[in-house]
């Protein structure tokens, strides 16, 4: 049984998008004067806060040693802090203050709590504003590493059908039926459809404020939208190999070992099913997907500069001080994916046994 938003979770909302009502035209013309200039239809949209940013950073430090264009990147930072970092790992930004401000710096202690609730809103108002402005856009959390570009995966004409594309969470909890979509990686074409699905979400998030998930509120409009507008849901099944995520990662031995010998077909990998950004980041280390220095951990854009006595700024003035061209590899858990054996670490899980 679900919960109608409380009076505080609604005049909440209500504020945030009165304030973004009242500035949308300003920001929709900002928005497209930077969209514009990205030249490209497909944009892969990103929303990060300081507290994650390590994430995104590594995130830029793995593509460039894999050696992927990263121009079609469009970062929606909550805070300038992040802003500052994003643009010296090479990425185009867009910030909104006024939108932002509401939006804690810190990272989430768990999946659900109420920082990760509040920055839940920023990932509706990213998506909403670049498909409002009809580009067709690849969202994705930042606790992601790529293997191959997946752009070129939704732009097989095969897939023309569908609307939206959903990777596979893995959950069968009730309250992801009937698609368990994840909503921390998904493919939207800009048509009416979807932009009439993400202005629900946008007016409808005083449930996500009730119900501590964007995830489920997403899945119930992805649900009426298509019974009611024949939205196309495509759900990428977790059985294929393409789209790994934490549902691989911690139950699929196999599906690992072949991304780890180098014989998978996987486009990504998704740091999902994970309890907090610690522990990505200690699942990415042993897995052999960490490339950011720890110099640049946690630091503000001008002391990682000012550390290493470089004067002026840039887009992508960052990369050469803060990413490794190799991975960084180092074991945490034995009972999880690792590319080196990690028998002598301690387990994560109750009486979890080593991987290798």
């Amino acid at each position: 049984e679900f919960t109608p938003p409380k009076d505080n979770h609604v005049k909440d909302h209500q504020d945030i998008l009165r304030t973004y009502l009242n500035n949308a035209d300003d920001i929709k013309n900002r928005l497209k004067s930077i969209l514009s200039k990205m030249k490209t239809h497909t944009v892969v949209v990103l929303t990060c806060n300081f507290g994650q940013s390590e994430l995104l950073m590594n995130f830029a430090c793995s593509a460039r040693s894999r050696g992927f264009d990263l121009s079609n990147i469009l970062v929606f930072p909550t805070d300038f802090d992040t802003k500052e970092l994003a643009e010296g790992m090479g990425f185009t930004t867009f910030y909104e203050e006024k939108i932002m401000a509401s939006i804690p710096k810190a990272e989430a202690n768990a999946y659900g709590d109420k920082i990760f609730t509040r920055v839940m809103f920023a990932k509706v108002v990213c998506v909403q504003l670049v498909n409002e402005l009809g580009y067709d856009l690849l969202f994705s959390d930042v606790d992601v590493v790529w293997y191959r570009n997946p752009v070129d995966y939704f732009h097989e004409r095969s897939l023309d059908g569908f609307d939206v594309f959903f990777q596979d969470d893995g959950s069968r909890q009730e309250r992801y039926a009937p698609y368990s979509a994840n909503s921390g990686f998904y493919y939207v074409r800009s048509n009416q459809k979807t932009k009439h699905l993400f202005r629900s979400l946008l007016y409808a998030s005083d449930l996500i404020n009730a119900w501590y998930s964007h995830q489920q509120v997403l899945i119930a409009l992805l649900t009426e939208h298509n019974s009611l507008l024949g939205l196309n849901v495509k759900i990428l099944p977790k059985e294929m190999e393409e789209f790994p995520g934490g549902v691989q990662f911690h139950r699929n031995k196999e599906a690992m070992k072949k991304i780890l010998r180098g014989e998978s077909d996987a486009y990504i990998l998704h740091m999902s099913w994970t309890k907090n950004k610690d522990n990505k980041v200690l699942f990415f280390k042993q897995f052999g997907e960490w490339y950011l220095q720890e110099s640049c951990v946690n630091k503000h854009f001008d002391a990682i500069l000012s550390e290493r006595n470089i004067l002026g700024s840039g887009v992508g003035v960052l990369l050469d001080q803060c990413c490794s061209a190799e991975p960084l590899v180092s074991c945490h858990y034995r009972d999880k994916p690792s590319k080196i054996p990690c028998r002598d670490s301690p387990p994560i899980d109750r009486n979890g046994e080593s991987w290798w």
